[in-house]
């Protein structure tokens, strides 16, 4: 059954306790999201409340998928660029899909989701994003139609002497 997405819900207790679960499940699970396993969600809030600070400025904006119970089961959030030359393409961060619906091609949804919801701010031409390297997340986004444009060695450390790439994708919408 396929996720229910929405641009920009309105924030309150569950979305906010779906979304600090979903991001420490996902963390758990592997997933490169900004923490390293294990991550409580105490560990995660500062950085979901500072998501939040900046939708309330109007420089983010959030995608949230639902699975048909309701759950937060995906996220993205689409962060506008504050520089007017860079207008015209914004990132994504915190693109996530519960691990208890990963292999359901909701990743992919959650893209095309994202894509949809950036042609219809107007005047985005392209989403970038960026993945930890060694995950072979390249690959996946790579199919979804992401191009590789940058590569920086060792940018992330995961452990000591555990340094990933942080790998730059492009994808045009026009």
């Amino acid at each position: 059954m396929p996720l229910t997405f929405t641009l920009d819900p309105s924030v309150d207790r569950a979305l906010r306790d779906g979304i600090l679960d979903l991001w420490a499940d996902v963390t758990d699970a592997g997933g490169a999201v900004g923490f390293v396993a294990p991550a409580s969600r105490e560990a995660i809030r500062p950085e979901l409340v500072k998501q939040f600070v900046a939708m309330a400025e109007g420089r983010s904006r959030l995608l949230v998928g639902r699975d048909e119970a309701g759950r937060v089961a995906a996220t993205a959030f689409l962060t506008l660029n504050r520089d007017a030359l860079s207008a015209h393409w914004l990132w994504l961060y915190t693109v996530m899909v519960h691990p208890r619906h990963q292999g359901k091609g909701y990743g992919r949804e959650l893209l095309a989701a994202a894509a949809d919801a950036a042609r219809g701010l107007g005047g985005i031409e392209a989403l970038r994003l960026s993945c930890r390297g060694g995950q072979g997340l390249e690959r996946f986004y790579a199919s979804c139609g992401y191009k590789e444009v940058g590569r920086i060695p060792g940018a992330t450390r995961v452990a000591p002497d555990d340094d990933r790439d942080e790998v730059i994708m492009l994808m045009p919408l026009t």
